[in-house]
């Protein structure tokens, strides 16, 4: 879950569970915000989603996602940046943001370049392709509970 919102005095954020945003300065400077929960697990304790939603799942040591539990939005990351300090942001459900996280292709000032220049859809478009060429799952190399996720981006210009 990735919710943010601007006034002109200030950009105020909240990430939780897999999402990503992307917040980029004036200068260029990008800052992926990030709950890094999930990435914090052993690779062995994510072997199944029903180990995951057993012992895992809203709990301290593991990770916390709203679709069980919507009291969890409070554990969130949160924070709050200037608005003069934010030129641009994109949100990407966990689906988009496995360009980076799981196929490794680019960092996120690429996935947030292919964002400005194609459009959202040529990123999703992408990892669709992407997954539809690793079907076995060999070429994730972190791993990944199913073919495909949703994929969302949000894009905004300040």
């Amino acid at each position: 879950m990735v919710l943010a919102r601007w006034s002109p005095a200030a950009v105020e954020y909240l990430v939780l569970s897999d999402s990503a945003l992307l917040l980029e300065a004036p200068d260029g400077t990008l800052t992926p915000v990030l709950d890094d929960r999930l990435a914090r697990l052993p690779r062995s304790a994510l072997a199944t989603d029903a180990l995951v939603d057993a012992n895992l799942r809203n709990r301290e040591g593991g990770f916390f996602t709203a679709a069980a539990d919507p009291a969890v939005a409070a554990r969130a990351v949160t924070g709050a940046l200037p608005r003069a300090g934010v030129r641009t942001l994109a949100a990407l459900t966990d689906g988009a943001a496995r360009w980076v996280e799981k196929f490794g292709e680019g960092d996120w000032a690429d996935c947030l370049a292919l964002v400005r220049k194609q459009g959202a859809q040529a990123l999703v478009d992408r990892v669709r392709e992407l997954e539809r060429a690793d079907a076995a799952g060999d070429r994730a190399f972190l791993g990944r509970s199913k073919t495909h996720d949703d994929a969302t981006v949000v894009y905004a210009e300040l």
